[in-house]
């Protein structure tokens, strides 16, 4: 039976919406192809950053004929329930129904409907153009001279290419021919940007993943995880590490590259002061990278640090390593100057002293200085609920 194989090809998609994306296409695509009359035996979805892509199998090459009967009301009924069923059967007068007796009801109209099949191609060839007008995306943009026009393409980035194959293993595909917004479907993809930029042309599934594996591009998102994870894994033991896994950084990080080259950068141990939750913070939430720790330390972690590329750059990744370094030093900077800003005392503690005694709170503590602090100033939190210090205390009691 045919295969059906479909890329839509973007720029960058957000790493956050590629799962769900990938998975809304499969859903809208394959109940579509069901509602439409045909049957599948299998469907799986893929995505990169640059990519969506559905992988059917076993979709049957045309809908079935359909032969129904739709009974109407007696041939003595009013004219309002004549165009009821008019309207129902899709009939253009009455003329075109037939009237069938029965020996208790008497005789009434009975609409033959015969609705040969449509080719799969067909259909999708209208589901697919429908599916990306409509598609849910969290948010969309529209791009170029065409955005200007009321009603033009959204996506969640410019959509750049429509890659659309069916036919069976046996047999040479055929593109499923359509156009949306200039876009012409063909049997066309890209691999990587920089390794791989020429066109390449694409037959079925299994060619589609190999040729984009030669063109350094790794289809599945889960190999790629495991990819990411083992390398960094290996490169934080060959340092003498444990690598801190992450499993929420992981998913986001496979879906920044398509091709994976983790590598190692550092920063100073000075920076080691700030506590490691912290420093796991800046470095997850701002660069997009994992923390290491000494091999067998649980509570401390290293100055080292596991990022991941999406280039086999040609000094190894020494400078995209360093570059990594500059940002988390300066990251990190500012975290340092925040710590130790609040481990100081505050300059006005002797006007502290009335607050603190009102909350029991230690002002050789500078969270309880800061506390006094707040209550002291007198900022309205809100005019029935009292100051911002009013309001931490209840959150204190709260969580004690």
């Amino acid at each position: 039976m045919p295969d059906l194989l479909l890329e839509l090809r973007s720029e960058e998609i957000p790493a956050r919406m590629q799962r769900k994306a990938a998975g809304d296409l499969r859903k809208m695509l394959t109940d579509g192809l069901v509602e439409a009359g045909l049957t599948y035996e299998a469907a799986r979805e893929y995505w990169t950053p640059r990519r969506l892509t559905l992988d059917i199998r076993g979709l049957t090459a045309r809908s079935k004929d359909i032969n129904e009967e739709i009974k109407g009301p007696s041939t003595s009924a009013p004219e309002q329930a004549v165009q009821g069923f008019l309207r129902k059967a899709g009939l253009s007068s009455i003329a075109e129904a037939h009237v069938h007796s029965d020996p208790k009801k008497g005789d009434f109209y009975v609409a033959h409907i015969s609705k040969p099949g449509r080719a799969a191609e067909q259909i999708i060839a209208d589901l697919v153009p429908d599916i990306i007008r409509n598609f849910p995306w969290p948010k969309s943009m529209r791009w170029g001279p065409a955005s200007a026009k009321p009603g033009s393409l959204r996506w969640v980035r410019p959509l750049q290419s429509i890659l659309c194959t069916f036919g069976p293993e046996t047999e040479e595909p055929v593109v499923v021919d359509f156009e949306i917004d200039g876009i012409r479907s063909g049997n066309i993809t890209y691999g990587h940007r920089f390794h791989a930029p020429d066109a390449i042309t694409v037959r079925r599934f299994d060619d589609y993943v190999s040729k984009l594996e030669a063109a350094k591009v790794v289809l599945d998102a889960d190999r790629r995880k495991e990819i990411i994870l083992a390398d960094a894994r290996n490169l934080a033991f060959a340092n003498g590490l444990d690598l801190v896994e992450d499993e929420g950084l992981l998913e986001e990080v496979s879906g920044l590259v398509e091709w994976p080259v983790v590598l190692m950068g550092e920063f100073e141990e000075a920076f080691l002061a700030i506590p490691a939750e912290v420093i796991r913070l800046t470095i997850r939430a701002n660069q997009k990278c994992f923390v290491t720790r000494p091999q067998g330390v649980d509570d401390a972690l290293s100055n080292r640090f596991i990022l991941t590329a999406n280039i086999e750059a040609r000094d190894g990744g020494k400078e995209i390593a360093h570059g990594n370094g500059k940002v988390v030093r300066a990251r990190l900077s500012d975290a340092l100057y925040f710590w130790t800003t609040d481990q100081g005392d505050l300059p006005d503690l002797a006007e502290l002293e009335a607050s603190a005694e009102k909350f029991g709170l230690d002002l050789k503590k500078p969270l309880d200085q800061r506390m006094a602090r707040l209550d002291h100033l007198g900022v309205t939190f809100h005019a029935k609920l009292g100051t911002q210090g009013e309001r931490v205390e209840r959150i204190k009691r709260l969580a004690e």
